[in-house]
């Protein structure tokens, strides 16, 4: 057997590159290959863990993709009814205001079944964290149109592509809450790459420490790829993403608190 010493002394702690958080279950994810669930949980976890709040953080999972969240983190967790996760958030945080609060939605969830609890939860100031993954797609039930599919997107059920005529305009939820009062902080980001996984993990990292604040309600959209759903390879996925939902979801902050007395990101 090889000397493994030198090896040894190179796999320290301050020599990892990746290291599995220990938020993170053992259970094996079911996400299809490309997906960008997966990444989006490992952010989330990463938070968890650095910021020290594991005992006392609950998610609300509801229906679609990411129905089997509550396996994957190992964290207090709520099933919700589909679309209904901003409405169970909001008892959550209302009676135990001390915890950290987040629901964890798709764009078929949080913008079509779920628009009147997003809405009125947002407008509210409910001050919890929305996570809202937006693929263009019912990507759980066989990939049909939502009501974040772009025009001339095609889906199951828009096969020839979306025709706003008649089946009206994609709703761009984040802009429409970023312009409510209750909304402290609302911004839009990617985990296509790691330059965008970092902007995720800052902004997601922020949002939790505003709710020490007690302001309102903090937004996240991540405009993701659907593989399966969009009939394409992950690299195929990535690269239609960027040339076609970036340009009508643009990245970015939509809404920045004025002043930010919390502490500053930690550096990735």
């Amino acid at each position: 057997m090889k000397d493994m010493t030198g090896i040894k002394e190179i796999i320290s702690p301050e020599n990892l590159a990746y290291k599995k958080s220990e938020i993170l279950t053992d259970e094996i994810m079911h996400y299809c290959p490309g997906c960008g669930h997966s990444t989006a949980h490992r952010i989330l976890a990463e938070i968890i863990e650095e910021e020290g709040i594991q005992q006392d953080t609950i998610g609300v999972s509801p229906v679609g993709c990411s129905v089997f969240l509550y396996n994957y983190l190992n964290i207090d967790w709520q099933e919700a009814a589909h679309g209904r996760a901003p409405a169970v958030a909001t008892a959550i945080k209302r009676l135990l205001p001390e915890k950290f609060v987040f629901t964890y939605q798709g764009d078929g969830d949080l913008a079509a079944i779920g628009t009147a609890e997003t809405i009125h939860a947002c407008n509210r100031g409910e001050n919890f964290l929305i996570i809202f993954v937006n693929n263009g797609i019912y990507g759980m039930t066989g990939g049909q149109m939502a009501p974040t599919t772009l025009p001339g997107m095609k889906s199951s059920t828009s096969p020839f592509g979306r025709d706003v005529r008649t089946m009206g305009n994609p709703l761009k939820m984040t802009d429409i809450v970023a312009t409510l009062p209750g909304t402290y902080y609302v911004t839009r980001q990617s985990v296509h790459n790691p330059s965008n996984v970092k902007k995720t993990k800052r902004a997601m990292r922020k949002a939790f420490q505003y709710q020490k604040l007690n302001k309102g309600t903090c937004f996240i959209e991540i405009v993701s790829n659907c593989p399966s759903g969009w009939k394409m390879t992950p690299v195929q996925s990535n690269k239609w993403m960027e040339e076609n939902m970036f340009p009508f979801y643009p990245l970015g902050d939509l809404k920045v608190p004025e002043e930010q007395p919390v502490q500053q990101p930690k550096s990735e």
